[in-house]
């Protein structure tokens, strides 16, 4: 069985579905507020041309998401599925953020229970990278049960390679 890097996936606060290009201005409109990242690799994502690269590079991606506030309809944020490696039986969830009105766990853990839920019907392990000086991020991973294994470096957009910490959650 194929994994399907973009199912429509709803729960009882959000529900995901594949990012399209009419998405651009209601999700640019959540991702202008600088304070959203101020501690990613990446802080200036805010811009408007730096973000035209990071929506460019999710739809081209393949497996990337809006997220939608099933009470209002609305964009709050972004995820997405990436790097799916079938003969290490693991993909990453990542590149996420979420409008600072949703931050501090239910939204989150909901959006990352529906992506595990359908991830673990393809593979083993999940795979997350924040930056090291990402501390909300690092706390939301291990809110959601993931455990750091190590570090990796990863590159954003235009900027210097930058060293993250990675988490992973297994298949029980």
């Amino acid at each position: 069985m194929a994994f399907d890097l973009q199912p429509h996936l709803k729960g009882t606060l959000i529900e995901l579905r594949p990012l399209t290009p009419d998405d651009w201005d209601e999700l640019f409109a959540v991702a202008s507020d600088s304070l959203i990242w101020e501690q990613h690799p990446e802080p200036d994502r805010y811009k408007e041309g730096v973000f035209k690269i990071f929506f460019k590079d999710a739809l081209e991606s393949g497996g990337a998401f809006v997220i939608i506030d099933r009470k209002t309809q609305r964009i709050i944020g972004s995820t997405r599925f990436y790097g799916y490696d079938p003969e290490k039986s693991e993909i990453e969830i990542g590149w996420t953020f979420l409008a600072r009105k949703y931050w501090g766990g239910r939204y989150n853990a909901e959006m990352k229970q529906l992506l595990l839920n359908h991830a673990f019907k393809f593979v083993k392990s999940i795979v997350f990278f924040v930056g090291e000086d990402n501390v909300r991020s690092q706390k939301a991973m291990e809110k959601v049960g993931a455990i750091k294994v190590g570090r990796a470096t990863r590159t954003y957009g235009n900027h210097p390679p930058a060293t993250n910490l990675k988490y992973v959650i297994r298949k029980t």
